[in-house]
C-alpha cells in the first residue's frame, strides 16, 4: 500500500553547509509519526523539506504516490501539507479571526467554507472565540500556539507538520496541545511531529525516527524505541525508562 508522504535518500543542505544526509522515512495514511533529536540534529531543517521551503539537493519525496520534490509550498498546501514551524508566527497586528482567513487562504473563492471552518476551529480552541477580535501579538504563547494550529487546520490538510508545538509553553498548555494533537490527528489527519521533548513525542506517536548530526540512527514503533538504549540514554534518561517512560498527558 502505498504511503500517505515518503521521502527517500534526501540530502539537504543551507548554500554549501550540507544539513542532512540519506534522509528516509515514511508516513502512513492515519499516522502520528515523530523524528526526534537533540538541537542541530536535522529536525527543523527535515520537516522544512517536506513543506518546501527547502529544495533537497539529492533525493526524493512523494505525497500519495506523487512526486513533490520540487513543488512549491503553496502548491504543497493545496495537495494537503501544512506546516506549523516553531516559534508561534502569528501575524501580530492581524486579529485572530484574520490569522485564521489567512489559513483558510486556498478556499477564498468559498466564504461560507471559510466561515464554518472557522466556526470548527473555535469549537477545538473555545479560547480563541473569546479573543476572535483581539490582535494575534498580544495572545499569550499557549493561545498563539492554538491559533497557528488552528491555523495550519483551516487548509483542511491531510498531513500537518508540526515542528516543536511544546517549545515555551507552560506544563497544563503543553497537555492541552497534544491532547488537541492527538484530536486532529483521531479525526483523520496524519501528523508529522518533530518535539525535543521526547516523552512527549513517543507517547503521541505510534512509530519514530531518531536523527543524530542529520543522519537517522534509529526507527521503529515508539514502544520499542522507549526501550533502545541509545535512545533513552540520550533524551529519555534512565528514572524515566525505570519508570516506564510514562508522560502525564491529560485524557
Amino acid at each position: 500500500m502505498t504511503p500517505l508522504f515518503a521521502a527517500e535518500g534526501l540530502e539537504l543542505a543551507y548554500g554549501q553547509v550540507p544539513a542532512c544526509r540519506n534522509i528516509s522515512f515514511h508516513v502512513e495514511e492515519g499516522e502520528v509519526v515523530t523524528l526526534i533529536g537533540a538541537n542541530g540534529a536535522g529536525k527543523s531543517t527535515t520537516l522544512r523539506a517536506v513543506a518546501g521551503a527547502l529544495i533537497p539537493r539529492a533525493g526524493s519525496m512523494r505525497f500519495h504516490g506523487r512526486d513533490i520534490t520540487r513543488l512549491r509550498p503553496d502548491e504543497r498546501t493545496n495537495l494537503g501539507i501544512a506546516l506549523v514551524p516553531e516559534g508561534r508566527h502569528v501575524f501580530p497586528f492581524l486579529t485572530v479571526r484574520e490569522n485564521l482567513e489567512l489559513g483558510g487562504f486556498k478556499f477564498r473563492k468559498e466564504s461560507t467554507r471559510v466561515r464554518t471552518l472557522i466556526e470548527q476551529m473555535f469549537a477545538m480552541f473555545p479560547r480563541l472565540r473569546a479573543r476572535a477580535s483581539q490582535n494575534a501579538g498580544t495572545l499569550s504563547g499557549g493561545e498563539q500556539q492554538m491559533l497557528v494550529l488552528g491555523r495550519a487546520m483551516m487548509s483542511e490538510p491531510r498531513l500537518l507538520c508540526l515542528d516543536e508545538p511544546s517549545l515555551g509553553l507552560a506544563p497544563l498548555v503543553v497537555q492541552d496541545i497534544f491532547r488537541t494533537i492527538r484530536s486532529i490527528n483521531a479525526a483523520g489527519t496524519s501528523v508529522l511531529l518533530v518535539e525535543q521533548n521526547a516523552r512527549y513525542a513517543l507517547e503521541t506517536a505510534s512509530r519514530g525516527y531518531v536523527l543524530q548530526t542529520g543522519s537517522i540512527i534509529v526507527s521503529g514503533s515508539c514502544s520499542a524505541l522507549k526501550q533502545d538504549e541509545r535512545v533513552h540514554q540520550a533524551y529519555l534518561g534512565r528514572a524515566a525508562v525505570a519508570a516506564g517512560s510514562q508522560v502525564p498527558v491529560s485524557p
